[in-house]
């Protein structure tokens, strides 16, 4: 028998087709949330996965005003972030950046679950979060995705 037949088969980047999902955010729990979320853009719900190639579909967050925090994360929690500039540490607690951008919540904490490398750079522009229910995807047909 020819030994290549038992090969795994290694997804190209070529081959990959990256579908559109919708995933309505609200009532949902943060972190859990994020977590799969992230498991989506990676690809790794395809029985194609290969961890080389951006084998992950594309994610639209609607509703991002309404995700839930459990706990007192909401009032506890820290964003922090770094301007450039000496002494330019800039901490947001989570209900004042609810408030201002609730986007921005989503966007760090799936952002904080993929891979820290060019890879995980190019999966994070597939990711598109709304505060309210209109999104501007009608032409890629979005299909709901269930967790």
């Amino acid at each position: 028998m020819n030994t290549l037949s038992y090969r795994t088969a290694s997804t190209k980047k070529e081959e990959v087709q990256h579908k559109w999902y919708v995933v309505d955010a609200a009532g949902q729990t943060a972190g859990r949330l994020f977590s799969r979320i992230a498991h989506v853009l990676r690809g790794k719900h395809t029985p194609a996965f290969t961890p080389h190639v951006d084998c992950g579909d594309c994610v639209i967050v609607i509703n991002a005003e309404q995700i839930r925090f459990t706990g007192k994360k909401l009032d506890q929690k820290e964003y922090i972030r770094y301007t450039g500039y000496p002494g330019g540490q800039r901490r947001e607690v989570a209900s004042s950046l609810m408030d201002r951008r609730p986007e921005a919540v989503i966007e760090n904490g799936v952002r904080g679950m993929l891979p820290k490398t060019k890879l995980g750079r190019a999966m994070i522009k597939k990711l598109f979060v709304y505060a309210g229910t209109e999104h501007p995807h009608q032409a890629q047909k979005p299909e709901p995705f269930n967790f």
